[in-house]
């Protein structure tokens, strides 16, 4: 009953038409600050949460989990056996052998300066998605060309390079490395041809725009290495990639090398992350704005219902009720406000990202547009982290209100 007393009391000073209009205005405006605030905060977080993920999914897509260097004796000399090996340790679920090399690609339409990796399609498969991400031709074709006149081998490229190169399935392309043929003039370089069996679209800018796939022989030659230099892992937990590269080291001994995917790309992440806080901070000073608002308005209808409150004392109610009656007006203001501004901006981002409605430069973001991804933990951290913020700012006031001396208000 007295719980019911003390709502309707604070709705009504809420609502006020009269004499209190203008701090009903107050009211609203400090509501529509909330709102705004928790809306901003929820797209802008969704905005750096979907970024992340997305760059996080396509990097993982077109590179390994875990890189496995053999140093002390210079590569892998038998692959096979060194992913057998591999893929028995926990948690790795498939290794792959990679050579990896620089060469000038050139044709008759363009040329382009690419990153030459060599690999077994068979093993390829199961550690990367760059099979499934050949739109024409087939990775496994790589294979089936060779030996074929003055043809060295198929090469699959990136859906960039082949428009940087005018070159199409079925297209032979001409290949320069810094490895050649010594003469008493120098190095002289040594060009190979090869034909283009497939195109591949992995979504990622440098992926896309600068590599190209051959398999292991042909590599061999063209970048003149005798072993594989590299073992690529996949693992069952892309976030526990460290935690294996540290194990596969350990186990391996002094001449192996481990790094994973979140140290290749730390400094991406790093900043990305950082971007996020920021961020968050930044737009958080909007809730933090409309609270002070909160207690502008509450001060000012504790001033205006000074009389209201000493009746109230003389009548029975307590200083615990009075306190109620201005805390909830203040949960009132923070619950709508963070209420309206928590779907609003749950709809904003998900009509963002369903209708892809904005677009990024792919050269600089890797992504053509911006993903928002709303994460059920950081929603929800958002809407306590307001209702906390509206509720601190109620107490000033609400203890102002219940200090109030019955006798001197009423004279």
């Amino acid at each position: 009953m007295l719980a019911n007393f003390e709502f309707y009391v604070a709705k009504r000073y809420l609502l006020a038409r009269r004499k209190q209009a203008f701090i009903s205005l107050i009211s609203l405006i400090s509501t529509i600050g909330v709102a705004l605030g928790v809306m901003a905060l929820v797209v802008a977080v969704a905005l750096m949460t979907g970024l992340q993920r997305e760059l996080t999914d396509r990097i993982t897509g077109s590179e390994a989990h875990v890189y496995v260097w053999n140093v002390e004796e210079g590569g892998f000399a038998d692959y096979e056996e060194a992913a057998r090996r591999l893929s028995g340790f926990p948690r790795v679920l498939a290794a792959a052998p990679s050579i990896l090399g620089k060469a000038l690609a050139t044709t008759r339409n363009g040329e382009a300066f690419i990153t030459i990796k060599g690999i077994d399609p068979s093993l390829e498969q199961h550690v990367t998605e760059v099979a499934n991400a050949v739109s024409e031709g087939s990775l496994f074709d790589l294979d089936s060309v060779g030996g074929e006149g003055s043809v060295l081998g198929g090469l699959v490229i990136g859906k960039g390079v082949a428009e940087q190169l005018g070159a199409f399935v079925g297209d032979e392309v001409t290949l320069i490395t810094q490895h050649g043929t010594l003469s008493p003039l120098g190095m002289i370089p040594r060009p190979r041809r090869l034909r283009v069996v497939g195109t591949f679209s992995l979504g990622l800018y440098t992926y896309d725009n600068e590599y190209g796939f051959v398999v292991l022989d042909v590599a061999k030659r063209i970048l003149q290495k005798d072993r594989v230099e590299l073992m690529e892992l996949k693992i069952d937990d892309m976030y526990k990639s460290r935690g294996v590269a540290e194990m596969v080291s350990d186990e391996l001994g002094a001449g192996y090398i481990t790094e994973d995917w979140s140290q290749l790309n730390q400094s991406l992440f790093s900043a990305l992350w950082l971007e996020k806080m920021a961020m968050a901070i930044t737009i958080g000073l909007i809730v933090m704005v409309a609270a002070l608002n909160i207690v502008a308005s509450l001060i000012l209808l504790v001033m205006e219902k000074s009389r209201d409150i000493a009746i109230l004392k003389t009548m029975g109610a307590g200083t615990r009720s009075i306190t109620k009656i201005f805390f909830l007006q203040g949960a009132i203001i923070g619950f709508v406000g963070t209420g309206i501004g928590a779907i609003g901006g749950y709809i904003l981002a998900t009509i963002f990202d369903r209708y892809r409605l904005i677009r990024l430069n792919a050269e600089v973001y890797d992504l053509s547009y911006v993903p928002f991804t709303i994460e059920m933990f950081d929603f929800w951290l958002i809407i306590v982290a307001a209702l906390s913020v509206c509720f601190v700012a109620t107490i000033y006031p609400a203890r102002q209100a219940s200090r109030v001396d019955p006798a001197e208000a009423l004279r």
